[in-house]
């Protein structure tokens, strides 16, 4: 990709300003030398960095910068020189203050159609499967069709993207109304909008909720993108959003043989101030006896939280059929079901987790995979035009 780019050089040469796509992205001369994406810096093979980063020079400087269509070519203080892609570089640029990270997609009520994909094909082909992820990526959720009804229907596509996270009620474990219910999913009451077990550490990722009847009265599912009612929140009330950032509740969850405990806000941003995850349990959430004033703020800022996750405007209704499955972010998105009744029908539903960091890899791996493919080919296309 040609990029047209300017640089100069500031603070005698510390800092590296770059002019690309009508925007000014800076650079510290520290950040670039460490980052030097050649062999004398990175293992060719792994990746992975061989010098010390710690031990480069404070004073380390830029002496001389130039920029071609492609790259950015840098000769350091210590007499290193490398060359930079440039579409690598703005990627890595610091990001523009954005509340979500690039390529995420927030929704309301009035998402007209719904991500999907097919189970046949996302295992049986790539290209299917990364559309699938790249979906579940930018949406939060997707909805597979086609899951074959059994109870380990929804394996095989797991062992496409990661291992089965396993927890202390097993790997993929059953969604349905029981006698003594260990948990209010088990029973046919309704559930509020929730994120599943802020009490582990850490949370499962993604939610693989796989439909093997729904023929009871009720039990539709609701979707509500969490990412979008905090961004209201943030609109609407700063001072309450700022509030569920900052101060972290306690989640907890016992039966006879397990007891889980973890924390953490209701609203976390990453390290660059955007959305990374939202935790709602209320029938999980034990916050700590905080003094008085502070907990009428927090019980104030949760109520406005709550009356947005509940809004009509932003959730989504649809019913599992036998054979669909939703896969959903847990850190994004928030999920519910109205109440039903199991007379005249059945609702059997499995549920399974995997993590995000297996599922994201793959997501990234086919995607590089693609592009060096469609590298390899774009070459021989532009030769056999000219021969």
């Amino acid at each position: 990709m040609s990029i047209s780019a300017d640089v100069e050089l500031q603070d005698e040469g510390r800092r590296l300003i770059l002019h690309a796509a009508d925007q000014r992205h800076e650079f510290a001369a520290l950040w670039l030398r460490e980052r030097a994406p050649d062999a004398a810096t990175l293992d060719t093979r792994t990746g992975q960095r061989l010098i010390e980063a710690a031990q480069l020079p404070l004073t380390l400087q830029i002496e001389s910068a130039s920029c071609d269509a492609h790259a950015l070519h840098v000769r350091f203080s210590d007499d290193h020189a490398t060359t930079y892609a440039l579409d690598a570089l703005l990627t890595d640029a610091a990001p523009d203050n954005a509340d979500v990270a690039p390529g995420l997609r927030l929704w309301d009520a009035d998402l007209e159609t719904l991500p999907q994909a097919s189970f046949d094909a996302a295992l049986e082909d790539d290209d299917a499967l990364l559309a699938m992820l790249e979906a579940l990526n930018r949406y939060g959720f997707v909805k597979v069709s086609g899951v074959p009804c059994e109870e380990e229907g929804m394996q095989p596509l797991i062992d496409r993207i990661g291992p089965l996270r396993r927890t202390n009620w097993g790997g993929i474990a059953d969604v349905k109304s029981v006698a003594n219910a260990y948990d209010l999913t088990m029973t046919q009451r309704g559930l509020e909008p929730h994120t599943d077990n802020p009490y582990r550490d850490p949370i499962p990722g993604y939610i693989w909720l796989h439909c093997l009847s729904n023929a009871a009265a009720g039990g539709d599912s609701t979707l509500t993108d969490g990412f979008m009612a905090a961004q209201r929140l943030k609109a609407e009330a700063p001072e309450d959003f700022d509030c569920l950032t900052r101060l972290s509740t306690q989640f907890r969850y016992t039966d006879a043989t397990t007891d889980l405990a973890s924390e953490g806000p209701l609203i976390e941003l990453d390290s660059q101030g955007q959305l990374a995850r939202v935790r709602y349990s209320n029938r999980t959430e034990r916050i700590a006896a905080h003094d008085a004033a502070l907990l009428e703020r927090y019980y104030a800022a949760r109520q406005r939280f709550y009356r947005l996750i509940t809004d009509e405007a932003l959730t989504v209704h649809l019913k599992l059929g036998p054979g669909d499955m939703l896969i959903m972010d847990n850190y994004r998105l928030l999920h519910g079901r109205t109440a039903y009744q199991l007379e005249g029908g059945v609702r059997h539903l499995r549920q399974g987790y995997v993590d995000r960091d297996s599922t994201a890899s793959r997501r990234r791996v086919l995607a590089t995979q693609r592009a060096g493919s469609a590298n390899d080919v774009a070459p021989r296309s532009a030769q056999g035009a000219n021969s």
